[in-house]
């Protein structure tokens, strides 16, 4: 696998180093830094398997390890900064209200649990969940238990198209690649309306601030 460049050499290389737990923590990896996808670890690794330099069971195992660890250290991060530390940041954010994540806070304690096991299916989403999951408390094994079993669905299905694609694993990642770009593109466009329609809110204040005056 020399002749991989970029992150799937990065990848490969771990894997060729360290085996099945190079594949773990390049998962592990992906999580906290997401701009490395799985989309290109998880079929490398079941492609590695597929040639015999790799354990199949070793691999998924690892890789699900890999995703726990990294979306523990997130929660960690979101436990350790706190709701106290997000509303005194939101505050000073223009555009942004605290009500905002007040809003954001009630959605959560609605629908977190499915947002944490489904959000391991989305790319980008699968590591920022685990950030409102600390901060919010929910409670660790809940959050453990729903991560472990969302990722090793994703893991598996990828593990497995590599595994079965053999030197042609690259096609899943060109495929999920593309899925990738989509969510991505979304929600650049969500965040756009969002900073639309607040502005446009703000100038009409203004105006009926101007208005009003003698």
């Amino acid at each position: 696998m020399s002749d991989i460049g970029g992150i799937a050499g990065f990848a490969a290389d771990l894997m060729e180093w360290l085996g099945a737990p190079g594949a773990g923590l390049a998962v592990a990896l992906e999580n906290i830094f997401p701009p490395i996808p799985s989309e290109v670890i998880l079929p490398l690794a079941g492609f590695t398997a597929s040639v015999g330099d790799m354990n199949l069971a070793a691999a998924l195992i690892c890789t699900t390890l890999g995703s726990i660890v990294g979306a523990l250290a997130l929660y960690g991060i979101g436990q350790a900064f706190g709701r106290d530390r997000l509303y005194a940041v939101v505050a000073r954010i223009p555009l942004v209200k605290v009500t905002d994540v007040e809003k954001t806070e009630a959605w959560f304690a609605k629908h977190g649990t499915k947002a944490v096991f489904f959000g391991r299916f989305i790319p980008i989403f699968r590591s920022l969940i685990s950030i409102p999951a600390g901060l919010e408390r929910m409670p660790l094994r809940i959050f453990l238990t729903l991560t472990a079993l969302g990722s090793a669905i994703w893991n598996t299905l990828f593990i497995m198209l590599g595994y079965g694609l053999g030197s042609r694993w690259e096609t899943v990642s060109d495929v999920v690649g593309t899925y990738s770009k989509v969510v991505l593109v979304a929600a650049v466009l969500v965040v756009v309306v969002f900073v639309v329609v607040r502005v446009v809110q703000l100038r009409r204040r203004q105006r009926a601030g101007l208005s009003e005056e003698p």
